[in-house]
């Protein structure tokens, strides 16, 4: 997960890094956990421009993280958020006791980071296949639809799609999938509709909302956007992949709406974060797919969040929306006869032209959660962790 870090910078030295040098003194990054909860597959992100004197030399320098109590290297990703060329944040994931606090050192490294192998969270634009935009981590993967598949429905042609809503990939391994599985379809060796073991796409959506797309209500009426216009993709690495999906100006009963969503999902989660920037309303609400509206709803107002779990084929699946800092005003459980039309909504406020909340999902046949009970534990967790973020001092 992604929770909002409060950086304390504790005594404001810098890196003393000249031209021929890769040693320096090592900061400090002293991290607190104020929740009676142990803290695991949260990221953590330290911002680089405090620790590097020249904002030139983070161009040349790769950035690392050990333990300041082992000595050992843990895994971290050095990340570029503007696309300026410039590193601007160093992100890992700490496991920390309940009520403690541990402390590491960033470090600089001789070694290039780049590789050929994909990485374990990753997102990429899939032009070989109509024009999806499709993302995973170790636990789920999700992917969403473009122009051309919009074009294609419009025009009444086959393979087309037309929605803005999300897609649940239901992958049960923790490596990646989205290139096999799009290679082995086009080619007609083995169908991602079929699950030969690592999981399958069996998660219709439809004009729904599926996991997490978002819909104007004016009076009894939800108005949605179509298919994204524009995409592009940030990074991707060991700990997150993150991307920004542009969508055409659209209407809700007179209302013109502008779109434009940054969707990021870190390593161990299964909620993607999804920050979406709006014009036109102060006021809009994301939703969850009801299918065939045989499943249970579990709403908490007070944590933020929404969810549900529903027979899915020959197994279950759980949905949720997680809204923090108190940003959710209400929810509707939204029934019509009208197909694929139902959906779960939490209502979100607007503040400064932009929402932030989480989707995602969780399947049974995937080994992670056996039952509601299970799911809605999770994400109440989720919930409380986000709402009560690690307390992150770099001296």
């Amino acid at each position: 997960m992604r929770p909002k870090l409060i950086l304390i910078l504790l005594l404001a030295t810098v890196l003393n890094i000249g031209c021929g040098e890769k040693e320096a003194e090592n900061k400090m990054i002293i991290v607190k956990n104020p929740l009676d909860i142990a803290r695991a597959f949260e990221t953590v992100e330290i911002e680089l421009k405090p620790l590097v004197e020249d904002t030139a030399d983070a161009k040349l320098i790769t950035y690392g993280i050990i333990d300041s109590e082992t000595k050992k290297e843990i895994v971290s990703q050095t990340v570029d958020a503007n696309g300026d060329g410039v590193p601007d944040f160093l992100l890992f994931q700490p496991q920390i006791d309940a009520l403690a606090e541990r402390s590491f050192e960033v470090i600089t490294l001789n070694r290039s980071m780049t590789s050929d192998s994909i990485p374990a969270c990753y997102s990429r634009f899939v032009p070989e296949r109509t024009d999806d935009y499709a993302w995973e981590n170790n636990r789920v993967a999700f992917r969403t639809y473009g122009p051309m598949a919009q074009k294609m429905a419009e025009d009444k042609v086959k393979g087309g799609t037309l929605s803005s809503g999300i897609d649940a990939w239901l992958k049960r391994v923790d490596y990646p999938i989205i290139n096999k599985w799009y290679k082995e379809e086009l080619s007609g060796e083995v169908s991602y509709h079929e699950d030969t073991g690592e999981g399958l796409d069996n998660f219709h959506v439809g004009p729904s909302r599926g996991v997490g797309g978002i819909a104007m209500k004016v009076d009894s009426t939800y108005y949605t956007s179509k298919n994204f216009t524009s995409w592009r993709n940030l990074y991707n690495g060991p700990i997150r992949t993150s991307f920004i999906l542009t969508y055409a100006d659209w209407d809700a009963d007179g209302n013109t709406i502008s779109e434009e969503k940054h969707i990021s999902l870190d390593y161990g989660s299964n909620l993607s974060r999804f920050e979406v920037s709006l014009k036109g309303t102060d006021t809009i609400s994301a939703g969850l797919t009801l299918h065939k509206k045989d499943g249970v709803i579990g709403v908490d107002h007070e944590e933020g969040w929404v969810t549900y779990w529903e027979p899915h084929d020959d197994s279950e699946l759980g949905m949720a929306i997680v809204v923090p800092n108190n940003m959710m005003m209400g929810h509707e459980h939204y029934e019509t006869d009208a197909k694929d039309e139902s959906n779960l909504f939490a209502h979100l406020k607007v503040d400064q032209q932009k929402v932030v909340y989480y989707a995602g999902f969780g399947w049974k046949k995937s080994d992670q959660f056996a039952n509601k009970e299970e799911w809605q534990s999770y994400v109440s967790t989720f919930s409380k962790k986000l709402n009560n973020p690690m307390i992150v001092g770099v001296k």
